[in-house]
């Protein structure tokens, strides 16, 4: 770990900072979280694991003092507790942007959820061509009435359900899909800011092919575009943008865009700069929006899709590695948190009001993203207890707040703790580990969870995601974004038959 600020993990315990090598056990070696009945069942295996999670006895209520219940201020604004509702990439809206009864809904349940930060809500494209999907949100001009009308749901629903909307804080997440562009069917349609030996061979682009990357001109008339997303977002009213830089997309490729030449590569000034002069134009120009980050904060390899145990693709041959951000260079399998701890610096510097910590991408590393037993029909089997993967990213997100404390933190990858999520995320927010805990899966199968622990410290268990990856699945084969297993509504749609079918004629062989 490349952060002296942090004492050293222990060698007898598996670091939280480093995805695991491949093990080439079967499935059933890591048990489900669903049979931990009691959190000293779940202490005792993460004893086990030799993991630090921090794990309270019990959820308390709001009226118990739950530290979840606490209000705390983002840019001056009072957000009235600890909760935090992801955003997430739908493919459900119509093809001109604009929602569909789907899209609305899923935000009316945002509204429902009893959430006080909804950051972002969905992933909104700053034009057509930066679509990950046909479907895709559009945070355009043409689309501002649509923007309008998924705030009003989310609003209305939440005024109808807690009183006032007065200390609630809801931003639009703008996102370009850069390599992962496909704004027409299901092609790729790549928008690259350099050519990564391993994501090319993966994706099946030609390495020697450099129209598909985004020249300097091209990134002025992209900052533009920015901007006018921005503006769009602010007046059809929302408080902050989120300008995303995660998960493999643009702006997160550019932060480990080492092979490119010229002002937006090259060292940490050049890979920064396109996002630090996104977020000083849009301070400059609306000096009332706040702006948020999403951001990778460690990345790893690609790994290769199959139904086998996660193996990383060889990249013994690109040693020291080139083509990470937060990664060692010398073990890309390990994290070194130096530049992305000097990037939330200055983030800080330039007014960022909040940001939220993610890592990897859910195309070339699912199991780091989004820890589960059952993986997306993309992935392949977990090479880890998808535990180590959710403690990992809470350390991590400790490790940063320690280093930014004055700087609001949302962590993430809490969705696989299932009935034990708000034992966790008391307890992380209480030691100050994290500001707001996020949830992005999770309530898309129980969206009221956030409400009902501060109610009532009770959950519905029937209705806790249980990491399924339908709700990854379904959208990768162009079906609508929902929670087929659990969510009835979903479940009799047409696309829950077409999805089973899909998950039966998933292809055995692996592939890159």
């Amino acid at each position: 770990m490349k952060n002296p600020s942090s004492p050293p993990i222990p060698s007898h315990q598996p670091p939280a900072t480093k995805p695991a090598a491949p093990n080439h056990q079967p499935l059933s070696v890591y048990p489900k979280l669903a049979q931990f009945k009691t959190v000293a069942a779940l202490r005792a295996r993460l004893s086990a694991l030799a993991l630090d999670l921090p794990l309270d006895e019990r959820m308390r209520t709001a009226a118990e003092g739950s530290p979840l219940a606490e209000p705390f201020a983002i840019g001056g604004v009072r957000v009235g507790n600890r909760w935090c509702i992801q955003p997430m990439e739908g493919w459900d809206a119509n093809r001109d942007g604009s929602p569909s009864a789907h899209t609305l809904r899923r935000w009316r349940n945002f509204g429902l959820s009893g959430a006080k930060l909804i950051w972002g809500g969905e992933a909104a494209a700053i034009d057509p061509a930066g679509r990950a999907n046909p479907r895709q949100t559009l945070a355009t001009p043409d689309n501002r009435a649509g923007l309008v009308a998924l705030l009003d749901e989310l609003r209305g629903a939440h005024r109808e359900c807690f009183g006032t909307t007065d200390d609630l804080l809801v931003g639009l997440q703008l996102t370009h899909s850069g390599r992962f562009c496909r704004p027409n069917d299901q092609r790729l349609e790549p928008c690259i800011a350099y050519h990564h030996p391993l994501l090319d061979e993966k994706f099946g682009l030609d390495a020697g092919d450099d129209s598909v990357v985004i020249r300097d001109d091209e990134i002025e008339r992209l900052i533009e575009r920015y901007l006018v997303a921005a503006g769009v977002a602010r007046e059809a009213g929302f408080q902050f943008v989120d300008v995303k830089a995660c998960h493999g997309y643009l702006l997160h490729e550019f932060l480990s865009a080492r092979r490119r030449p010229g002002r937006f590569g090259g060292d940490f000034e050049g890979r920064t700069r396109l996002l630090r002069t996104i977020i000083e134009r849009i301070r400059d120009q609306y000096s009332d929006l706040l702006v948020a980050v999403r951001l990778s904060v460690f990345d790893t390899v690609p790994y290769v899709t199959s139904r086998d145990v996660g193996q990383p693709m060889r990249y013994d041959e690109l040693l020291p590695y080139d083509c990470g951000f937060g990664v060692d260079a010398n073990d890309p399998m390990s994290i070194d948190l130096a530049e992305p701890l000097r990037l939330l610096g200055e983030l800080k510097r330039l007014g960022v009001a909040t940001v939220n910590l993610s890592c990897g991408s859910p195309y070339y590393s699912p199991h780091l993203q989004r820890p589960a037993i059952f993986p997306p029909s993309d992935g392949y089997l977990p090479p880890e207890d998808p535990l180590v993967g959710v403690a990992r990213q809470i350390d991590v997100t400790r490790q940063c707040k320690e280093a930014q404390g004055d700087l609001p933190i949302v962590g993430t990858g809490y969705s696989y703790l299932q009935d034990f999520l708000p034992h966790v995320a008391q307890a992380v927010v209480r030691r100050g580990w994290a500001d707001f805990v996020g949830l992005g899966r999770m309530v898309l199968s129980y969206p009221e969870l956030p409400a009902d622990v501060l109610a009532s410290g009770r959950l519905t268990r029937k209705r806790i995601c249980r990491t399924f990856s339908d709700c990854t699945t379904a959208p990768r084969h162009g079906l609508v974004s929902g929670c087929y297993p659990l969510d009835a509504y979903y479940k009799n749609l047409p696309e829950a038959r077409q999805l089973d079918a899909i998950k039966q004629r998933r292809p055995s062989n692996p592939s890159r």
